[in-house]
């Protein structure tokens, strides 16, 4: 077990091996060559002030059990939310006859990789103060005093707080000896702060920068994790000299791009991308499919040779940070993109022999009991250079450029090839330094050419754990929230946009 937390009394309480016996039990006896149960339960909390006023204070709690079989190499799927040796035997029983009723509709035979067998293990995520063991009285304080903080300077007309918070708590056992509990917190702070401009019928926003992890309250009270204090105390300045700032002239330029941006260029053109399922086209109703095509891996130029971009699911406050996944493999970490040549995928039990893989590298995830576990993403992160290259040395490289943090509004396509993406903050270079902010932003580019046209990246110092809580995939539709580690890198004449031109404004 990892970190000083253990795994809640209540889950472990829980007639956890009882109701994988009844299941797997019955699973095996009604035809079901492989049969794996998970007890699912997830508790979040959403908590959202306007002008330091309380709008939304609510806890949601969710809890079942989900039964996967596979009848003569088809996949069977039900689920219940009452936790009984009984229900779970029914369970079972209904999965296998899902089975056995979408058989002649299975053009392909389900194969599982095999993996190392985790009897009785446990695993928690590294966090210090369990946010459900503060008194939301005491979480709203906090959100009030930051929003105070911010209202209270000129120029600043409304403040959004926004605190979502989850723990995920989930036992799996499986046919073949595997019995594994975990339990995991994530939270999502946000503040956001709006001036407006009567006269001109407009107004600018900023929100803060601080990532959503996979921590626990101490990411949010106090500058023990993130210091709130400068930030807070900087907004209002910044957002007065965006609200009076000019507006880009487009054209290819050269961008330093802050982690607090580059990760979500990440996610959307590298994350989505290098999904096993998206790139043989099983995956194409939700935004998929993928241009990186499994003809292409071990080939393809993704990017310039100091491209190397992991996926990992060990990585400290990492949102898709596991012990194991929902398939029972162990939690590992691998390259994606080495050199620049793409070179890996993530994958399941099931898609890893369909690559030619012997083993899974741990991708599976549902967001509810109610839901089948399918591919998702890992902590996909683009990894520094070796050497400390700080920001300003990036910024230091550029003549004439635009510096950009913050993210904000994004576009891709199904291909996960051609995007656009804008940010919160973008700042004019001028002969190696900043000089002022500009409005209006977006840059444009296909993945390969945008990823190719990297010179540089930063050293360590500069590596930020940024992520999303909302990453969407399937139908039924479902969530999973995940991190993208990056440092501050150079791109040289990418195309900027003039968001407000492109508008007809």
């Amino acid at each position: 077990m990892t970190g000083q937390r253990r795994v809640d009394a209540d889950f472990l309480d829980l007639p956890r091996h009882e109701l994988a016996d009844a299941a797997l039990s019955a699973a095996k006896a009604a035809g079901a060559g492989h049969a794996d149960l998970r007890i699912h339960a997830i508790t979040t909390e959403s908590l959202r002030l306007r002008d330091g006023v309380l709008e939304t204070a609510v806890t949601d709690r969710e809890i079942g059990l989900a039964v996967r079989v596979i009848v003569d190499g088809t996949w069977g799927f039900a689920s219940h939310a009452e936790l009984a040796p009984a229900t779970a035997a029914e369970t079972a029983r209904r999965a296998v006859q899902v089975a056995r009723t979408l058989a002649p509709l299975n053009a392909e035979r389900i194969e599982l990789a095999d993996e190392p067998v985790y009897a009785d293990v446990f695993w928690v995520s590294d966090y210090r103060i369990d946010p459900f063991e503060v008194p939301a009285a005491d979480k709203i304080a906090v959100l009030g005093d930051y929003s105070g903080r911010l209202l209270a300077a000129d120029g600043v007309d409304h403040v959004s707080a926004y605190l979502y918070a989850v723990k995920e708590q989930t036992f799996y056992a499986d046919t073949f000896g595997s019995s594994i509990t975990q339990q995991r917190v994530r939270l999502m702070p946000v503040l956001e702060a709006v001036t407006v401009d009567a006269a001109a019928g407009s107004f600018e926003t900023m929100r803060t920068l601080a990532p959503p992890t996979a921590r626990g309250w101490e990411a949010v009270a106090g500058d023990g994790v993130w210091n709130w204090t400068d930030e807070l105390a900087q907004i209002p300045t910044l957002l007065a000299e965006k609200a009076k700032a000019p507006s880009v002239t487009p054209g290819p330029t050269d961008l330093v791009i802050d982690p607090s941006n580059l990760w979500l260029t990440i996610h959307e053109s590298i994350g989505h991308a290098t999904e096993y399922d998206r790139a043989i086209g099983y995956e194409a109703a939700y935004a998929g499919t993928s241009f990186a095509t499994p003809d292409k891996l071990g080939s393809m130029r993704y990017g310039s040779p100091v491209m190397n971009v992991t996926a990992d699911r060990t990585v400290p406050h990492g949102l898709a940070t596991v012990g194991y996944d929902d398939e029972g493999v162990q939690a590992q970490s691998w390259d994606l993109v080495r050199d620049g040549i793409f070179v890996g995928y993530q994958l399941d039990r099931v898609f890893a022999p369909r690559l030619g893989v012997a083993r899974s590298n741990g991708c599976s995830y549902a967001d509810s009991p109610h839901h089948v576990p399918i591919q998702r993403m890992a902590n996909v992160s683009l990894q520094p250079a070796p050497e400390d290259i700080s920001t300003e040395d990036l910024i230091a490289r550029v003549d004439d450029g635009i510096y950009i943090v913050g993210d904000k509004s994004w576009s891709i396509d199904m291909q996960r090839y051609n995007f656009q993406f804008t940010g919160q903050r973008f700042y004019r270079i001028r002969n190696g330094r900043l000089q002022g902010q500009l409005r209006d932003v977006a840059y444009q580019a296909t993945t390969t050419e945008f990823w190719g046209s990297m010179e540089a990246v930063g050293g360590p110092s500069t590596w930020v754990l940024g992520g999303a809580f909302n990453c969407g995939k399937a139908q039924p539709a479902q969530v999973a929230a995940v991190s993208h580690g990056c440092p501050s890198a150079l791109f040289r004449k990418v195309n900027v946009l003039n968001t407000k031109t492109e508008a007809g404004r």
